[in-house]
C-alpha cells in the first residue's frame, strides 16, 4: 500500500516539508561518503529556510499545550490506559520544555556562521561546490566520516526541539484519522465536507493499480482525482475504477 498524504492548511504544510526534511537529513548523515553529507548539509540549509517561518515555534508551543489540556482529559475514562496517557503526557512536556528553551532566531547558529553560510551560497549555483569554488569545503569533506557525522550533528541539534514537537503534533494528527474504504468511478472521487474544516487528508491504495490520488479540498467538497503514467511518465487520467482508503485527520 502506498500512502499519500496531503495537508489542508499552510501549517500541516510546513510540518509535513521539515518531516520530510528531516528524515532526509537524518538518512545522508548517518553514512559515512563525503557525497551523502553533501546532501545532508544541503538538507540543513533547506531546514533552515523552512524553520525560518516566525510563527512556527508559537504555532507548535499552541498546538502541544493544547494537545496537553485535551488528553488529560480522558484521566477519568475507563477505557484510556492511564499508562499509555502518561507516556504521551511526558512526551508532550518534554518537548514543550525543549521547544520553549529555545532563544533567538530559529537557525541563527547556522547564520552566525560565516564558513557555512560561504557553502550555502554557493549550493544555489549548479555545481558551485566543486573542490577548486571551496577548497575549505573540499578538505572538510576528506576528513573521517566521524568527524564529519559529528559536525552534522552538532549543527542539527539545535533544530531537534522543533523535530520532536512537530513528530508529536503530526503522530497526534495521523492517529486522529476517520478511515473508510471507498471505490473512485472511472477514476475520481467526490465527497461533501459539510463545513467541517480538516487538516490533512489521507489517500492510501495499492501500488499494483498504477492509480495516482490528486487531491484538492476545501471546507465544503473533497474531490479525489486518480491519474496514471504511461511509458514517458506523464501523468494521464486513470481509466477504470479505483479503490482506496480514505483517512480524513483533525486535531
Amino acid at each position: 500500500m502506498i500512502l499519500y498524504e496531503y495537508p489542508l492548511n499552510e501549517r500541516i504544510r510546513s510540518l509535513l516539508r521539515l518531516e520530510d526534511l528531516f528524515e532526509r537529513l537524518d538518512l545522508f548523515a548517518h553514512r559515512e561518503h563525503p557525497q551523502d553529507h553533501h546532501v545532508a548539509l544541503s538538507t540543513l540549509f533547506d531546514i533552515l529556510d523552512v524553520a525560518a517561518r516566525a510563527d512556527l515555534k508559537s504555532d507548535l508551543l499552541q498546538e502541544l499545550d493544547r494537545q496537553r489540556q485535551s488528553l488529560g482529559q480522558f484521566r477519568a475514562s475507563p477505557d484510556v490506559s492511564v499508562e499509555a496517557l502518561d507516556t504521551v503526557l511526558a512526551q508532550i512536556d518534554a518537548a514543550w520544555n525543549a521547544l520553549n528553551a529555545l532563544t533567538g532566531k530559529t537557525g541563527q547558529h547556522l547564520r552566525d556562521n560565516e564558513w557555512l553560510m560561504s557553502i550555502r551560497s554557493r549550493m544555489i549555483i549548479a555545481g558551485g561546490a566543486c573542490e577548486f569554488d571551496l577548497p575549505s569545503y573540499y578538505a572538510w569533506q576528506n576528513r573521517s566520516a566521524e568527524q564529519r557525522r559529528r559536525d552534522i550533528a552538532n549543527w542539527a541539534n539545535p533544530f531537534r526541539p522543533i523535530y520532536d514537537s512537530l513528530s508529536i503534533v503530526l503522530r497526534l494528527l495521523r492517529e486522529s484519522a476517520q478511515r473508510s474504504k471507498l471505490t473512485a468511478q472511472q477514476g475520481s472521487y467526490q465527497q461533501p465536507m459539510g463545513g467541517r474544516a480538516f487538516q490533512m487528508v489521507q489517500v492510501r491504495l495499492a501500488a499494483e493499480t498504477g492509480a495516482i490520488p490528486e487531491i484538492s479540498a476545501n471546507k465544503y467538497l473533497l474531490w479525489v482525482r486518480f491519474l496514471s503514467q504511461d511509458g514517458d511518465l506523464r501523468p494521464r487520467p486513470f481509466e477504470g475504477s479505483v479503490e482506496f482508503e480514505l483517512a480524513l485527520c483533525n486535531l
